[in-house]
């Protein structure tokens, strides 16, 4: 296949580029930077509008994972660059391939388990309601965004991304250094749940929505088995062979990441991967101690 991706020096994207390359299909990254004519890239610049359109001609499928990135204290500006910058990018891309001669066949959008909000230990699949609160609101328009391209026949599918293990970036790199220090602990009261996934599994998670005719609109891109805060900090201990008897208080957390703390630390989000298993997706780290092992070397 003949494919486009965004978002190609974020966390995924750069895994993503090299994983698809070695499956043997020809890949464009969409840059912000002019491309030099040797560069396997088109130029777009989703703030400003503007899009190398008739390079996106005989493309087979696009995969979408362009924004601004979450992880900081959210100020009003960051807030609005984190909306901003996924569904404008989103409109842009899919207004554009809906006017192509031959769109392409598919639309692989990154979307996030965010969608769901805060909800205990409801378990949660893609035919769930949308939860409250910014990063809900966020997903919604986010996925909302590449209507244009549904509607032009267009298979578009919306992959709800959960906590991504890597050790070259994301959470679990972040929470690495005090955890090999035996400074870790449980987050605020430890019961919320974490659905995490395996950036391996992100990879092929990918490639089986590209290839996978039944499935479209979301698919949650989260391992089989979700675990609270508190199993996760003491799996990812033993994993380490590190004590874990420093928690994080939840006023701590908040005083260091405000609102963010809120909406991804201590929220609880219990989700499974309905429509990826209904439509054959083998998961290769189904549970926790596997993927940390592999993804810690």
């Amino acid at each position: 296949m003949r494919l486009v991706v965004s978002g190609s020096s974020g966390l995924i994207g750069s895994a993503l580029v090299p994983f698809l390359a070695f499956q043997g299909h020809q890949v464009f990254r969409l840059v912000r930077s002019t491309p030099r004519p040797a560069d396997a890239a088109i130029h777009w610049d989703p703030a400003a509008g503007t899009i190398d359109a008739s390079a996106l001609e005989g493309i087979d499928g696009v995969v979408h994972l362009a924004g601004e990135r979450i992880v900081s204290r959210w100020s009003a500006q960051k807030k609005v660059a984190i909306r901003e910058s996924r569904v404008r990018s989103t409109q842009l891309l899919a207004e554009t391939l809906t006017r192509r001669t031959r769109p392409p066949k598919v639309l692989v959008c990154a979307s996030a388990i965010g969608y769901y909000g805060d909800r205990g230990d409801e378990l949660l699949h893609e035919a769930s309601a949308p939860g409250s609160g910014f990063l809900s609101e966020v997903c919604q328009a986010w996925e909302a965004a590449s209507a244009s391209a549904a509607s032009a026949g267009v298979r578009v599918v919306h992959l709800r991304i959960g906590i991504v293990l890597a050790r070259t970036g994301g959470a679990l790199a972040k929470m690495l250094p005090p955890f090999q220090l035996g400074l870790g602990g449980v987050m605020g009261s430890g019961r919320q749940y974490w659905s995490w996934v395996a950036i391996d599994d992100v990879l092929g998670a990918v490639q089986h929505a590209l290839g996978t005719d039944a499935l479209r609109g979301p698919a949650n891109v989260v391992a089989p088995a979700a675990v609270t805060n508190r199993e996760f900090t003491k799996i990812l201990g033993a994993v380490l062979r590190r004590p874990t008897i420093v928690p994080v208080p939840a006023c701590a957390a908040r005083a260091l990441l405000g609102e963010m703390a809120d909406a991804l630390l201590l929220s609880s989000s219990r989700v499974e991967p309905r429509r990826l298993s209904e439509t054959g997706y083998v998961f290769r780290y189904p549970q926790l101690d596997g993927a940390l092992r592999h993804a810690l070397g």
